[in-house]
């Protein structure tokens, strides 16, 4: 089982930045991957970012090079730094875990943060 909490989303104007946290209730090591997803009314849920536990990468094509997802290891946190913001990137973000245990794959979500961006 993970915990996950999320923080630091809200409303940002176009062009401005904002760093979403999402805190784990173990070692981030122990996870096989955490990432970001985000879900706009009326679309699906998409992946955003992840990062797995060997500090791999990667990106959705639409925030490449606008988005980076880090981690500190010590407070089991990963965040999401989102510069160049854009009115399309207003969502609810979710922190997601995946736990791989003998091929079974297990995910675990937070509770969801709104970002919102507008002028």
């Amino acid at each position: 089982q993970v915990q996950l909490v999320e923080s630091g989303g809200g409303l940002v104007q176009p062009g401005g930045s904002l760093r979403l946290s999402c805190a784990a209730s173990k070692s981030i090591f122990s996870i096989n991957a955490m990432g970001w997803y985000r879900q706009a009314p009326g679309k699906q849920r998409e992946l955003v970012a992840d990062i797995t536990s060997g500090g791999t990468t990667n990106y959705a094509d639409s925030v490449k090079g606008r988005f980076t997802i880090s981690r500190d290891i010590a407070k089991n946190t990963v965040y999401l730094q989102m510069n160049s913001l854009k009115p399309e990137d207003t969502a609810v973000y979710y922190c997601n875990a995946v736990l791989l245990r003998f091929a079974i794959r297990s995910d675990y979500w937070g509770q969801g943060t709104q970002v919102t961006v507008s002028s």
